[in-house]
């Protein structure tokens, strides 16, 4: 490839969770420049990434629609001609900028949720009933631009079995799997402390009212959520009702550095996620980096890093009386899962997903 550089596309940078550490991490280990629109520095160097040359190519609203059509639109009008030797398209909103910059390869975490498998979802739960038949137009129209837009994409990688299965079902396109990055080597196993950890974005699909619930049924237990937000109305109307309805004994942390988060991982009786048909989830295996079993349900991406009575434990259909009784089992005896989990950790590092990337962009 020369002496020319990668470039990778992100949507945004100014919430900072799985999706965007994977293109931070991309662009760390490929020496690559990353492209995006909004950037909040100080929240990427918490988050223990420094050096890294990131470009905004203009800001985009807060709020949807706005913000999803609008990078869509400043990615589509992307042109680095020969600037590049390669380009890697890391965020979903970002894959208009496939049309005017090759050789290119799609690294899927998830179709766009919202107008995808979580529309009919996200239409009960987050658009009021006069905005519902505008929110169908939009859906409708953006899957046509979506659809389009995917023509121009030359190479395509995705993070799960699960987040396969959807791009075959909703862009009719055959994809490889390449899981996720997780720098396995830099957690650390603590001691069990007193109480569960659960990392999580406050948005209404990660369930995390389950959570509360559990925790209420549980006083003599104790949960640290680690929940970061964006600034649009509606994650911060999930955040202020998690906080509303929480109890006593939960506590809620946003914008922690990653010093502190791998603390947290360390001092911890175990890991919780009740993220709906989550698409791949970096979390958990985090978690396990850290010797901590998870409790998870047991439905998508979670179904291919928690090995089920071995590295945790998975739910069925998974609810409040059910995630209390799973977090009683595990208290029971949480050292037993410690090795399991380190071993299950190790698939999934960063050198094995870097090399696969590499192989990729030279094939």
């Amino acid at each position: 490839m020369g002496s020319k550089k990668i470039a990778v596309f992100h949507n945004c940078m100014d919430n900072i969770g799985g999706a965007e550490i994977v293109c931070l991490i991309l662009a760390r280990e490929l020496n690559a420049d990353l492209y995006t629109t909004n950037i909040d520095e100080d929240k990427i160097k918490k988050m223990g990434f420094s050096g890294i040359n990131i470009r905004s190519i203009g800001r985009i609203p807060a709020n949807p629609p706005f913000r999803q059509q609008a990078a869509l639109a400043k990615f589509q009008r992307l042109n680095l001609g020969s600037d590049y030797a390669f380009y890697i398209i890391g965020g979903d909103w970002a894959v208009s900028g496939a049309v005017n910059n090759k050789p290119n390869l799609w690294y899927v975490h998830a179709p766009m949720r919202e107008i995808w498998d979580l529309y009919e979802y996200t239409r009960q739960t987050m658009v009021p009933p006069l905005f519902r038949i505008a929110f169908d137009f939009w859906i409708r129209h953006n899957r046509k631009l979506v659809r389009g837009f995917v023509k121009d994409v030359q190479g395509m990688a995705c993070n799960s079995r699960n987040t396969q299965r959807r791009i075959k079902n909703y862009l009719s396109r055959d994809t490889a799997i390449v899981n996720p990055p997780v720098d396995t080597a830099g957690f650390r196993c603590g001691g069990i402390g007193d109480y569960w950890l659960s990392v999580s974005r406050l948005i209404y699909h990660k369930r995390v009212d389950i959570q509360m619930e559990a925790f209420t049924r549980l006083p003599e237990e104790r949960l640290i959520i680690v929940g970061s937000y964006e600034k649009a109305g509606h994650f911060k109307k999930c955040a202020d009702h998690l906080k509303r309805i929480k109890p006593s004994n939960v506590e809620i942390r946003s914008w922690i550095s990653r010093e502190e988060l791998i603390g947290l991982y360390a001092g911890c009786k175990g890991f919780i996620t009740t993220s709906r048909d989550e698409d791949f989830g970096m979390t958990p295996v985090e978690a396990m980096a850290s010797g901590k079993p998870v409790i998870a349900p047991d439905e998508g991406g979670c179904k291919e890093t928690v090995v089920n009575n071995v590295t945790g434990l998975l739910i069925d259909n998974i609810n409040a009386d059910k995630l209390a009784a799973a977090i009683l089992k595990i208290s029971e005896e949480p050292l037993k899962y410690k090795n399991a989990c380190l071993e299950r950790a190790k698939k999934f590092s960063t050198e094995v997903f870097i090399g696969k990337i590499k192989k990729m962009i030279e094939e």
